[in-house]
């Protein structure tokens, strides 16, 4: 039975995206507009709903990151909105003919940008995500179809319907925002293999549900990578640097993905170094998990684990390890990390340059926080997700990345 409903809204999304495809930028962003406003109007209802799945997360033992996701606040529903209308202010992306060439015959040949068609987005306890993925849709001529973890189950409901709501008032087809309404986790493998209707899934959470995902699914995926975000700390660093970007990029909302868990930091410095680092992470509450050389210099700390190194804390925890060099960071980064977010602090541009050419990261940051890894931070808007595979995105995904290309051949009677 959930099968048949699940299959019968892709099926209902994916005529809906036909539609929508045709419509023009006008009446997109007049339904942008209209989404924002509606939210706006319902802040309470809204705060009724997510203060359910609160009480629900509390009793259910939520982790303190996992409950800073999920909350919302008239200060959150407000950036909902105003991101809705940011993505207002931008180029349509749609129907663009990015390049043009002439074949020695006379063909014309264009390259358009075109919707993906049916977009799912497959997410956990993160309520913004239905609305950031709603407006990147509408404003990209994409159908969606959401399925949130039951942890923001009623949060994510309201939301929809009040976007759903909103985009039919503006002209929208009535399919173009769905919600999956169950608390299933069968709910996630039915969808997975609906590649008939489906175009693509974007899976955003913990390392659990996108590997699932990423193994499990025929629907094409699009990986948006757990963050096990890496700085290190050259012997050309000025400390005073390093130690802010390091407690920014830590302490400012570590249940982000672009939250720092590891700092690395070079041989020659790290007596001098870590003491300083430490009293700062202990001012803001920091646990330390550190390597054994690290732990014969600071004053606190458990050893840290080969599991963790592989790790995202989350949480006001990091970890701390000694490297001989940059070249020893690069190795060290590449083995554990998740391809998401890494930064090098250093006046060197020599050593700068190689950890940047090096790293296979989707983001490498000279001398500045990975917290600006966000593509309202890159310019872009709002964002469905960082994406740490290569193809066919990677990094920040804003409205590009919900598009695809098709060829347009002009001709005057050519035959081959």
């Amino acid at each position: 039975m959930l099968g048949k409903i699940i299959e019968e809204q892709c099926k209902n999304g994916k005529n809906a995206s036909y539609e929508l495809s045709s419509f023009s930028i006008n009446l997109r962003n007049i339904a942008l507009q209209e989404m924002a406003d509606n939210l706006r109007k319902n802040i309470s209802l809204i705060l009724e709903q997510n203060k359910v799945d609160m009480d629900n997360g509390k009793s259910d033992g939520l982790t303190h990151a996992l409950l800073d996701r999920l909350m919302l606040n008239e200060d959150r529903i407000e950036g909902m909105a105003k991101g809705l209308e940011s993505l207002i202010k931008l180029e349509d992306p749609i129907g663009q003919v990015k390049k043009m060439w002439q074949r020695p015959n006379g063909l014309e040949i264009g390259a358009m940008s075109v919707p993906l068609g049916l977009v799912a987005m497959i997410y956990e306890a993160r309520p913004n995500v239905t609305v950031e993925a709603a407006g990147l849709c509408v404003k990209t001529g994409n159908a969606v179809i959401l399925k949130g973890s039951s942890t923001a189950y009623y949060s994510n409901k309201v939301l929809t319907g009040l976007l759903n709501e909103a985009a039919e008032i503006a002209g929208l087809p009535k399919n173009s925002i769905q919600i999956i309404d169950s608390k299933e986790r069968e709910s996630v493998n039915i969808l997975m293999k609906l590649n008939k209707y489906v175009d693509v899934i974007i899976p955003r959470g913990g390392a659990g549900l996108i590997a699932n995902v990423v193994n499990n699914s025929t629907v094409p995926v699009i990986e948006t990578g757990v963050g096990n975000c890496h700085a290190y700390v050259d012997d050309k660093a000025q400390f005073d640097m390093a130690i802010n970007i390091i407690i920014n990029g830590k302490t400012q909302r570590p249940s982000v993905c672009n939250a720092l868990e590891k700092v690395l930091v070079h041989k020659d410095i790290a007596e001098e170094f870590l003491p300083l680092l430490e009293l700062k992470l202990i001012e803001h509450t920091v646990e330390i998990r550190a390597c054994e050389r690290s732990l014969k210099i600071l004053k606190s700390g458990w050893l840290i684990t080969e599991e963790e190194l592989y790790t995202e804390y989350l949480d006001y925890t990091i970890g701390i390890i000694i490297v001989d060099d940059v070249l020893g960071a690069v190795k060290h980064i590449n083995q554990y990390g998740s391809k998401h977010s890494e930064v090098i602090i250093t006046d060197s541009y020599k050593n700068g340059n190689i950890f940047q050419r090096l790293i296979d990261s989707a983001c490498i940051y000279h001398n500045a926080s990975t917290r600006f890894s966000d593509g309202e931070m890159f310019g872009f808007g709002a964002e469905i997700g960082i994406s740490t595979q290569k193809m066919h995105v990677r990094g920040p995904m804003g409205l590009e990345a919900l598009t695809s290309i098709k060829y347009i051949i002009n001709g005057d009677g050519q035959v081959r």
